[in-house]
């Protein structure tokens, strides 16, 4: 709901600062006061076009910020768009300098016109004569009986449907117009798989044989160094160092009987023959292992040039081949299953059916829903100074879409005897105003805009139908946050709060002042709107029984 809204330098208004409570709210006053302004602010803050016209003359810039409370959606929107979300609050603020340029701000980080105008219908919706409505818009009015009709979920599910009907569809279609060039990718991949399949190389294969090509190239190299360092350890004839070191071990023993300080160093001796003798051990192994073999080698370098020959060719290093092997496999794949022509139809066709039965049951179901509106609508108008009126929703048949088989139309009959036409060609905006009253208040339980701003319905209506117009209103209020601006007595006296706006001097300049009145000043200006410019003590009372009525 709309908390605050701070105006400076629009239109007339100098500075204003209005805190707004929930329920029903009205804005009255003088005709030409601005009532109607501090809606245009309020628009332009929400993303409505505007130009340096709507600066105050001698005004560098217009400056409009109103502050809502967000509901989840709100918030969700604004985590998806990286906004901040503030602890509480949203704040949407608009800046036009008198050169006509504008910038829009969402929680004071600077935001495109149209998110401002996305964020601005998920949190108002404006009805007047002088305002976006979006009543107005096929979407919405399909949106608004959808939701009415509880189908939001049918919906969802039609169009998961429709994209999937419409994805098979598209590949058909392009496999048909490049059927050729299909043919001829498929065969390239299939001589590629086929010779890396041949090849057949291994993850990590690479790795091993290059490094056991290492081993059998220098097999020569490394038995005569295993061997050159196995004779100089134990089998030297010329004193081999394992048994110079036992030998040394020996007198060391000797000469720790006599003094035994010498025992650390033949503490560190006697490992080292051990480690000497393990070495023997394993050069010993280790030759009974190596040998030469050329034939080996000769497989293991016929192996290693194929490999590197085919990863060239396919331009990559030879230990990526296997990875290349599954990547142009499940190319080849894909390909072939999107080369069946006659499957990839009877799936299209399969798809089509299942779209069009879901959409068969969706369009029935708005068929009812369009039924009862119609009739809760017709029967709103009578009271609502359009008796002999008539409203209806009709579905009209479309190329299948995501959203069904038919465009939501609503259609008007103003006045007995007149054919219904769109809701978007009513000619009289007090008749739109009132209509999308109607409609509003019936499907109040489905709409999820949290305020609602009327502006001028009261246009061409009095007596009983305004104080039908003020129930109406009320009503609405228990569910939504719902401002008007109105100059009907009737309508204004059925406000929870109420806004007095007028025009004052200030120099040679006139400004707008608002003012929010008590229930004194409330007796004061019903008492104008019912008898004019002098008030009378009848006048008054009047005016104190419509308030406490």
């Amino acid at each position: 709901m709309l908390r605050t809204l701070s105006i400076h330098d629009f239109v007339i208004v100098d500075a204003i600062e209005l805190d707004f409570a929930s329920g029903f709210t009205v804005l009255t006053g003088e005709t030409g006061a601005g009532k109607s302004i501090l809606v245009d602010a309020l628009a332009l803050a929400l993303g409505e076009r505007g130009d340096a016209s709507v600066v105050r003359e001698g005004a560098a810039k217009a400056d409009i910020t109103a502050e809502f409370f967000p509901g989840a959606d709100v918030q969700k929107w604004l985590g998806e768009h990286e906004f901040a979300v503030e602890e509480g609050s949203v704040l949407l603020r608009r800046v036009i300098d008198n050169a006509g340029r504008s910038k829009a701000y969402v929680n004071g980080v600077a935001a495109t016109a149209t998110q401002l105008r996305e964020l601005g219908d998920m949190l108002v919706d404006i009805h007047g004569q002088h305002a976006h409505q979006s009543l107005l818009k096929s979407d919405a009015q399909r949106l608004l009986l959808d939701n009415q009709a509880g189908l939001q979920e049918q919906v969802k599910e039609l169009a998961v449907l429709y994209k999937a009907w419409r994805a098979l569809a598209r590949q058909r279609e392009e496999f048909e117009v490049n059927a050729k060039n299909v043919l001829l990718e498929r065969e390239r991949l299939e001589w590629q798989v086929g010779e890396l399949e041949k090849l057949a190389v291994k993850p990590g294969e690479w790795t091993e044989i290059t490094n056991e090509h290492s081993r059998l190239s220098h097999a020569a190299n490394l038995i005569e160094g295993a061997q050159e360092a196995l004779d100089a350890i134990s089998e030297s004839d010329n004193a081999p160092m394992l048994s110079r070191l036992a030998s040394l071990n020996q007198k060391m023993g000797k000469l720790v009987a006599i003094d035994d300080g010498l025992k650390p160093v033949l503490e560190a001796l006697e490992p080292a023959r051990i480690q000497l003798q393990e070495a023997v051990y394993a050069l010993n192994d280790y030759l009974s292992r190596v040998e030469l073999d050329p034939a080996r080698l000769r497989e293991v370098e016929a192996r290693l040039e194929a490999i590197h020959s085919t990863a060239r060719k396919f331009r990559v290093t030879p230990d990526e081949l296997p990875q290349e092997h599954e990547k142009l496999a499940a190319q080849l794949r894909q390909l072939a299953d999107a080369s069946d022509l006659d499957g990839l139809r009877a799936q299209e066709v399969k798809a089509g059916a299942a779209y069009r039965s879901a959409a068969e049951k969706l369009s029935a179901a708005r068929s009812s829903a369009a039924h009862s509106l119609g009739r809760a609508v017709t029967a709103a108008m009578q009271d609502l100074s359009m008796a002999g009126g008539r409203f209806a929703v009709a579905l009209n048949p479309c190329e299948p879409a995501s959203y069904g088989l038919e465009q939501v139309e609503f259609m008007v009959a103003a006045h007995p005897g007149s054919a219904p036409r769109p809701l978007a060609k009513v000619a009289s905006g007090g008749e739109l105003a009132r209509i999308a009253l109607a409609i509003s208040v019936i499907a109040s339980s489905a709409t999820a805009t949290p305020t609602l701003i009327f502006d001028e319905v009261d246009s061409g209506i009095g007596g009983g139908v305004a104080e039908v117009v003020g129930r109406l209103l009320k009503r609405l209020g228990q569910d939504r946050q719902v401002l008007c601006v109105t100059h009907l007595p009737q309508v204004a006296s059925q406000a929870n709060q109420h806004f007095q706006v007028s025009k004052r001097a200030a120099g040679e300049r006139t400004v707008s002042h608002i003012e929010a009145l008590d229930d004194k000043a409330r007796v004061e200006e019903v008492a104008r709107m019912l008898g004019g410019i002098e008030i009378t003590a009848t006048t008054r009372k009047h005016a104190r029984e419509l308030l406490a009525s």
